[in-house]
């Protein structure tokens, strides 16, 4: 929470050689449309020009964190989908490599090609959501419903594989909460078919719109030293000319073996960071070809019978996958005592997760460093020396979300 002493400091009355001005605070959140969430943002504006920017946090602290450390090991996993309710499948991806270091499992090859698979679906539906919102904030309404539109059918698919459109929990410790459904090679072959078109659209109606690339174009301008010194990650810090990506850097659940490029430009402005996303959904369909069209045969689970629950025909008529399965949803497992650290590329950035075991069911400690807290600390710089009108721009160009902040 902001101290008084800030906004003292804000609220100052300074003394010109032409008389005395007075600098105007200006509350801008927690409930203004335009901050995509509960941020609240005090400023100090000189005119138009903002000269200080205060981003306060904190109104939707739900403690996952400290949940965590209640649940066993696997009822983690929907409070995952909670933290960043965008990426939701992407935050599953994360703990469960975590943990599944420490359990030292090994995830068959179908497992993992469907995760990529899915993870990338997520990384576009959380894209255009972005794209949506922060078209509509600069005035193009046409936008959000065509974003809208084509992340309806996503959520359609979500369904299709784990009956759950939003809060999906479909990867699990050990693998996927079920094999992909019957029909599956249809929706995603219709998806891959029908999306690129609809990008190409949507780069149609923005590309080289005057009014968008006035009001994206030399806004939000921030250095690369400063990102690197306030720790911020993804398509911001790609847009800055940094080719850095957790899925080529430090690949995990087999992206090693999919043909991808890592998108950067130089411009650093809002309609870079907007050009940047757009390619990486472009990438993110090259990676579902791939996935769709080599996934392998064979199991979708590890070979852990005290991680994994058992095959429900088996739990009915064996009596050793009976007590697997009786001990695993009353007890949970335990997992090794230790602590393991995973990165992922979430939409939003590098997504670590830092998981502590003291031998026992039920995590010592989980810890989240997500993308969205630390680009907000970038808010101050991106903020000061820019008029007000220009705040909304840069501020829909981050792409946070208040849950993956806040958690």
């Amino acid at each position: 929470m902001v101290d008084t002493d800030t906004l003292t400091a804000v609220a100052e009355v300074p003394e010109t050689e032409t008389g005395t001005t007075r600098k105007m605070v200006l509350n801008m959140g927690p409930q203004h449309p335009s901050t995509h969430g509960v941020l609240r943002i005090i400023l100090e504006l000189d005119g138009e020009t903002i000269t200080k920017a205060v981003p306060e946090i904190g109104f939707l602290h739900t403690g996952i964190e400290k949940q965590c450390e209640t649940r066993t090991w696997q009822q983690v996993v929907p409070l995952t989908d909670r933290t960043d309710y965008l990426a939701n499948l992407s935050n599953n991806l994360g703990y469960c490599l975590a943990v599944e270091k420490l359990l030292q499992v090994e995830i068959p090859a179908r497992a993992q090609f469907m995760r990529v698979m899915l993870a990338e679906v997520t990384r576009i539906n959380s894209h255009l959501v972005w794209l949506g919102t922060s078209a509509l904030d600069v005035g193009a309404m046409s936008v959000f419903f065509y974003c809208f539109r084509e992340r309806e059918e996503i959520l359609r698919l979500f369904e299709f594989f784990s009956g759950q459109r939003l809060m999906t929990s479909y990867f699990r410790i050990g693998g996927l909460a079920l094999d992909a459904p019957r029909g599956w090679q249809k929706w995603i072959a219709k998806f891959l078919k029908v999306m690129p078109s609809r990008i190409e659209m949507l780069e149609g109606l923005l590309n080289e719109n005057p009014i968008f690339k006035r009001r994206t174009q030399g806004i939000g301008y921030i250095s690369l030293d400063d990102m690197l010194d306030l720790s911020v990650t993804g398509p911001m810090l790609r847009a800055a000319g940094l080719k850095v990506d957790a899925r080529k850097d430090h690949p995990y659940s087999g992206y090693d073996k999919f043909d991808f490029n890592v998108p950067t430009l130089t411009q650093n402005d809002v309609y870079a960071r907007y050009l940047i996303r757009m390619e990486e959904m472009k990438q993110s369909l090259r990676i579902i070809q791939q996935a769709y069209e080599g996934m392998p045969n064979g199991p979708y689970t590890a070979d852990a019978p005290h991680v994994v629950l058992p095959d429900r025909e088996k739990m009915k008529t064996q009596m050793e996958s009976l007590i697997y399965h009786f001990k695993i949803v009353t007890e949970g497992f335990r997992v090794p005592a230790g602590e393991a650290y995973s990165v992922i590329e979430s939409p939003r950035g590098e997504l670590v997760n830092y998981v502590v075991s003291d031998g026992t069911s039920k995590p010592h400690r989980v810890f989240l460093r997500t993308p969205s807290f630390g680009n907000l600390q970038a808010l101050p710089t991106l903020f000061e020396g820019f008029p007000i009108a220009d705040s909304i721009a840069s501020l829909g160009g981050m792409d946070f979300v208040l849950g993956d902040t806040d958690r």
